[in-house]
C-alpha cells in the first residue's frame, strides 16, 4: 500500500509540475466524482475573487460516463498510473480543460459563450483515423463520405429523436485530435437523473441553461473533472478551491 501511495503521489506531482499557467481564468466548473468508476457526481461553479474562489449557485447533480472517468488531454498532464481516455471506452475525460463554444438547435441562446446553431448537416466525427476526428463539420462542406460511420449528429432531435443536444457546450478535450484518444466531449442535457452517458457530462435542462447563462468567454472559463483523491492531491498545486465542491 505504501508503494502504491508513493507511485500515485509521484505521478500527481509530475502532473502538477507540467500544468500550463491557467490562473487568468476567472470562472471554474468543478465536477468531483467519488472515484474513477463513479457514474455520477456534483457540479459546482466558482468565480475568482481577490482572495480565492467563491462558490456560485447551488450544487448541480450530473451524470458522467457509463464506465466512470479516465485521464483526458487538456491543460494538464495525466497520471501515468491511471488509465487514459480512449475512444469508445464509455468514460468521461478527467483533468482540466478550457471551455469552447455553446451550441444548440435554436438560432440563438442566452449565454456568454460564442454560440453556434446546428443544422441537420452538422456532425461531430468520432471515427478513428478520419482527418476530421474530434471536429464538428458540415456535411455540405466535407461531403457525405467524410461523415460515414460517425455516431454523433449535432441535431440529435432530427436524426435520433431525442433532445440531448438541444443546448450544450464544448469541453475542450483532445483539441489536437490525437487518434483514438476520445472525441466529441460536451456538456448537454441528460436522458434521466439515473442514466449515465457515453463520456459527456449531462444534467437537467434547467441546470444546463443556468450554467450557460453564467458562463462568460471573456472570463476564460475552465472545466475540471477529478475524482476526490486526485482533487485532494492536486488542489494546492493547481490552485483549486480548498474545500471539495
Amino acid at each position: 500500500m505504501a508503494l502504491l501511495c508513493s507511485v500515485l503521489t509521484s505521478g500527481l506531482a509530475r502532473a502538477a509540475a507540467t500544468i500550463p499557467s491557467w490562473q487568468t481564468g476567472q470562472q471554474l466548473i468543478t465536477v468531483v466524482p467519488a472515484e474513477w468508476n463513479a457514474k455520477s457526481a456534483t457540479l459546482q461553479r466558482f468565480e475568482k475573487r481577490r482572495f480565492g474562489w467563491r462558490r456560485v449557485g447551488p450544487a448541480i447533480p450530473v451524470q458522467l460516463g457509463k464506465n466512470g472517468s479516465a485521464w483526458g488531454i487538456g491543460l494538464h498532464r495525466g497520471d501515468a498510473g491511471v488509465p487514459e481516455k480512449m475512444e469508445g471506452d464509455g468514460k468521461a475525460p478527467a483533468g482540466l480543460f478550457s471551455i469552447g463554444f455553446a451550441f444548440g438547435a435554436d438560432a440563438t441562446a442566452e449565454t456568454g459563450l460564442p454560440y453556434q446553431p446546428m443544422d441537420a448537416s452538422d456532425w461531430c466525427i468520432d471515427v478513428p483515423g478520419s482527418p476530421y476526428y474530434n471536429q464538428i463539420v458540415d456535411q455540405n462542406n466535407v461531403g457525405a463520405e467524410a461523415i460515414k460511420g460517425s455516431s454523433e449528429p449535432m441535431r440529435r432531435d432530427l436524426h435520433l429523436g431525442d433532445d440531448l443536444y438541444r443546448r450544450g457546450f464544448l469541453i475542450s478535450h483532445n483539441l489536437e485530435g490525437a487518434d483514438r484518444r476520445g472525441s466529441c466531449i460536451f456538456a448537454h442535457r441528460w436522458r434521466a437523473p439515473d442514466r449515465p452517458t457515453a463520456g459527456c457530462t449531462a444534467m437537467a435542462a434547467s441546470d444546463l441553461d443556468a450554467v450557460l447563462r453564467w458562463l462568460d468567454a471573456t472570463r476564460e472559463p475552465r472545466f475540471l473533472l477529478l475524482p476526490t483523491p486526485q482533487y485532494q492531491a492536486l488542489k494546492r498545486a493547481w490552485k483549486l478551491p480548498r474545500s471539495l465542491p
